[in-house]
């Protein structure tokens, strides 16, 4: 009768007492809400359309709402008030874009079509520099052992790529007519973008209202740690979104700057396509490196050199001043870790993956740090007795 009282006590102290062992129970029985649930299609169906539905605007007003909202915090603190703010900016920002539509774009334009019209030319110099230095013998027995036929297949993408470039949208759709679902997953695209700028007015209106919003609907016990969690999570997000655009912009301006101190072809086209791949972190860099070494190596050799003197220059600007000025080290996390992350998100969901990888792992580590303080001091699982160091007597007399 003891044995069993104490038996029960110990249940009671270990299972019953223990808010991490409870926690894991109401985990488990949701788990298992879910997973039956998920057995009957019509249930979580909708919800699954409505995320697809909502998930792309939504992401591109919450990246322009990080971009922003500092501004409209700013305006705000010079008394003018928050509408106000977010009217002056929408009036900028549509200037910004009409100035870049007239002056940027057709440049932009004409050499994308220059570069897409010259790629038989390219392929054949970087042919002609490739076996010139690896040697006919080798290059020849390694496109016959892959069965393809390289100068074929460049000639069909250039004229693919030239038919696109030459006829505009109805070119690039009827090109794709065969593809199913184009027609469909263009207009989702459209309509997202179309959305953005009203999803972003209302966030940058009442979006700083909407952490005591969500706390409303939080235990009163939990509301002081929720508060905390969501403010280092936005601090995450925020540090990274802003810094890593500001970074690549950089990246692009000081490209283009270089590319055309030493008069490389199409440097507005390579700028930007580095600017744009600047903005995933490590790989980025090495993806937008490709295009402008194969038009450095058909140039001629010195050009090469040249180039990779600029995109070194480059690379040591933004490493030493550019991005430890803007981005500092808020996220924490060691390149080797980022790298992985990319990978992966990027093998799971492709390119928004790899887009999301970094403020996604942030916002993970932020949850998971906690819980996992929170566990340590709900579970006594990881206090550690006094140690008593055992005393030595020392005997005088001898």
């Amino acid at each position: 009768m003891e044995r069993t009282r104490i038996w029960s006590e110990r249940f009671k102290l270990f299972f019953l007492n223990n808010r991490f062992v409870i926690f894991l129970f109401v985990l488990l029985l949701i788990s298992l809400n879910i997973f039956v649930l998920s057995k009957i299609p019509y249930v979580f169906t909708p919800l699954i359309v409505l995320v697809k539905t909502v998930i792309l605007p939504i992401i591109l007003s919450g990246i322009l709402f990080y971009l922003l909202n500092p501004i409209v915090n700013l305006l705000e603190k010079y008394k003018i008030k928050r509408i106000y703010s977010i009217i002056m900016l929408y009036i900028l920002i549509i200037g910004i874009l009409v100035l870049i539509v007239s002056l940027v774009i057709p440049v932009i334009q004409k050499q994308i079509q220059e570069l897409i019209i010259s790629i038989p030319t390219l392929y054949d110099k970087t042919v002609y520099q490739i076996q010139y230095w690896l040697g006919g013998d080798v290059f020849q027995q390694l496109q016959q052992s892959t069965n393809i036929n390289p100068n074929e297949l460049a000639q069909s993408l250039s004229e693919r790529w030239a038919a696109i470039a030459g006829s505009g949208v109805s070119g690039f759709i009827h090109t794709f007519s065969g593809i199913g679902g184009f027609l469909g997953t263009l207009t989702e695209v459209i309509v997202s973008i179309v959305t953005v700028p009203f999803i972003l007015f209302y966030l940058l209106k009442d979006g700083h209202n909407l952490p005591r919003y969500i706390l409303k609907f939080i235990p009163v016990g939990l509301r002081d740690q929720t508060s905390k969690v969501m403010s280092e999570m936005n601090h995450q997000i925020s540090s990274y979104i802003r810094g890593q655009i500001i970074v690549s912009f950089c990246i692009g301006i000081l490209l283009y700057i270089g590319y055309n101190i030493i008069g490389m072809d199409y440097a507005l086209i390579l700028a930007v396509i580095a600017s744009f791949t600047s903005i995933v972190p490590y790989l980025g860099p090495a993806i937008a490196i490709t295009p402008a070494l194969i038009v450095a190596l058909v140039t001629s050799p010195i050009m090469l050199l040249k180039m990779v003197a600029v995109w070194t220059i480059v690379q040591l600007i933004e490493g030493k001043l550019i991005s430890p000025q803007i981005m500092g080290k808020s996220l924490k996390i060691h390149p080797i870790t980022i790298i992985f992350v990319i990978l992966t998100s990027g093998n799971l969901f492709g390119v928004i993956g790899i887009l999301l990888a970094v403020p996604g792992y942030a916002v993970l580590k932020v949850l998971v740090t906690h819980l996992f303080d929170w566990l340590k001091v709900s579970s006594n699982l990881y206090e550690t007795d006094k140690v008593t160091e055992p005393t030595v007597e020392v005997d005088v007399k001898k």
